[in-house]
């Protein structure tokens, strides 16, 4: 990675990537991979464009095809004890108050022995960089989180932590309010441009926008510098319960909802279902970074989309820009614009990563980003609502594998979202697709050779939700002779809230995880279910260039999933039972 003073923020075409491995050609099977950039010069956004590191021949190969070293299975219980996925439960967003206070601690402990009587494997919380850095640069109060872990950990729980740099309001399901620090909202008041803006110039405070990602604007560091030292405070504070193996995941936040994209469509600015958003990329050091990109490449004509990419509420058609037709995304100016769109992501996801890696090196924990499920209007052609959101995915382009490439880099989790939906339980008008958004992505990052997790979106407490999340998780199925072709490496459950453990709902909850776990019972040691093992942070891989990133953008086939889960929580007959027993204790147990 370069320092900040070699590396020139303002265009894509000044981030320096070079390989130091050898000239090998990449290939899937024997088919070679050409670069697909678009109708432009590669070199205009790509030479210079990113410091990705090397990503080795195996990481390309299909998972049907590497030879894992795996362990004999003596046993029919070993056999199946392979197909085990372990089950987290998301924490409530206020679990640690915002005047950073732990909740409720006595009510939290009795929830999370009944998650474990459930048999959950742990437990996920957002780590609040607006709670913990409020008040002042550096100065960083991590007690009550301090006393959330003790309790996780007496009670036997795995914890995932999100390094969250982000707002916690204005998104779906928030229904708390935890601004970014208030010290850099100051700074954000005598120079908004701090934050994401649309082309009506509305800010969004949410999170910093990438433009100052190398901007040494707060207090002589960039926003970089502060989300690694941020990092590092954790690691210091926290070495007991990562010397523990208690800390299993580092989720770090690259975006809004802590999910690595633009917040393009924000509730808080007028946005509803099923709008397709707006570019956020107005404020005046990406419109910098975008006119000198575009002057490097020729084009100094060439400007950011304006009132042809439509508002946040409208649909593809009704623009100029995402028109089926003719419209701009189809020319070589809308995928030049979209093309640095997208990498400015990709740059992001990779320097914040590599400072994470630095931190936690050593340690016995993984790193994982999350990746937003922008389902509707997947099936039109532009796949507007992705592409406003920084997903340059079309039918001709795979926009996630290049992600999955980066995250490889750094041995990082891909975590997806909107694994329990299904296309019959959304608008055709909207043209949703989220099972066909769930298999490319997750087959992403299985053709990269790294670990997939999963979330569901939206809380569900019905069994079509739990057997989506079970076919996704398995989507091949249980292997009755040992481990899974594919398989999810954990799964999130979102979230933590009282109707979770109403007395129905926290059956058909309990009976979710059993079916998880292959109907095995609860396994402390991932040794044993073949999750690939937790060693030592290594170092994150060489660098490469953007242009091998960009590989990424040539489709491949997704993996084929089954179409209904072999594990199936059950059906009208359980939801007979289950009437029957609420009649019953209706009657006797009044």
């Amino acid at each position: 990675m370069l320092s900040t003073s070699q590396y020139n923020g303002s265009l894509v075409s000044s981030y320096l990537l070079h390989k130091s491995y050898g000239d090998a050609k990449w290939r899937f099977g024997k088919e070679e991979i050409s670069v697909l950039c678009g109708n432009f010069p590669l070199g205009a956004l790509s030479k210079r464009s990113g410091v990705l590191r090397s990503v080795t021949n195996e990481a390309h190969i299909r998972t049907s095809d590497l030879k894992d070293p795996k362990p004999s299975f003596q046993t029919e219980k070993e056999k199946m004890l392979a197909n085990y996925v372990p089950v987290y439960v998301m924490l409530p967003l206020d679990v640690i108050s915002p005047e950073n206070q732990l909740s409720k601690p006595d009510e939290l402990r009795n929830q999370l022995k009944t998650l474990k009587k459930a048999d959950v494997d742990g437990v996920m919380v957002d780590v609040w960089w607006g709670i913990v850095e409020s008040n002042e640069p550096k100065s960083y109060d991590w007690s009550s989180y301090r006393q959330l872990f003790q309790i996780i950990q007496e009670e036997g729980l795995k914890l995932q932590a999100i390094m969250s740099f982000h707002q916690c309001g204005g998104n779906i399901g928030d229904g708390v309010y935890i601004p970014i620090p208030q010290w850099v909202r100051e700074i954000g008041e005598l120079d908004p441009d701090i934050y994401y803006t649309n082309k009506n110039s509305l800010r969004n405070e949410e999170c910093l926008s990438v433009g100052v990602d190398s901007k040494p604007l707060f207090y002589g560091r960039t926003a970089i510098q502060m989300y690694s030292d941020y990092m590092k405070s954790f690691r210091e504070n926290m070495e007991d319960f990562l010397e523990a193996g208690m800390i299993t995941d580092i989720e770090v936040g690259l975006g809004p909802a802590g999910e690595l994209r633009y917040p393009s469509y924000p509730e808080s600015q007028g946005w509803v279902f099923p709008g397709i958003g707006e570019f956020q990329c107005y404020d005046k050091y990406l419109v910098a970074n975008f006119t000198e990109a575009a002057y490097e490449a020729g084009h100094p004509e060439w400007e950011l989309p304006g009132a042809d990419a439509g508002e946040y509420n409208d649909s593809p058609e009704s623009t100029k820009f995402f028109n089926s037709d003719d419209g701009t995304y189809l020319k070589a100016e809308g995928d030049f614009f979209l093309t640095w769109y997208s990498n400015k992501l990709i740059v992001h996801a990779d320097r914040i990563l590599d400072e994470a890696n630095r931190v936690f090196l050593g340690c016995k924990v993984k790193l994982a980003a999350k990746v937003a499920g922008i389902h509707w209007w997947y099936n039109h052609p532009s796949h507007a609502a992705e592409l406003t959101a920084g997903y340059y995915n079309l039918n001709n382009r795979d926009g996630y594998r290049p992600l999955a490439r980066v995250l490889s880099l750094h041995y990082a989790i891909l975590n997806f979202t909107c694994v329990e939906m299904r296309d019959s339980e959304q608008s055709e008008e909207a043209k949703c697709a989220p099972e066909e958004l769930v298999q490319q992505v997750l087959s992403a990052g299985w053709r990269e050779g790294i670990e997939v997790a999963c979330e569901n979106a939206l809380s569900r407490y019905d069994k079509n939700g739990y057997n989506q999340i079970l076919k996704n998780s398995r989507p091949n199925g249980v292997n009755k002779t040992g481990a899974p072709k594919l398989r999810v490496s954990t799964m999130t459950y979102l979230r933590l809230l009282d109707e979770l453990l109403e007395d129905q709902n926290f059956k058909i909850f309990k009976i979710f995880v059993r079916k998880m776990h292959a109907d095995q019972d609860y396994c402390p040691d991932p040794d044993k279910y073949f999750k690939p093992i937790i060693e030592p942070m290594e170092r994150s891989k060489p660098e490469i260039p953007m242009e091998e990133i960009l590989e990424a953008t040539q489709p491949i086939k997704p993996y084929p999933f089954d179409k209904e889960t072999d594990m199936n929580i059950g059906g009208n007959m359980l939801d007979f039972i289950f009437s029957i027993l609420g009649i019953m204790k209706s009657i006797f147990f009044k």
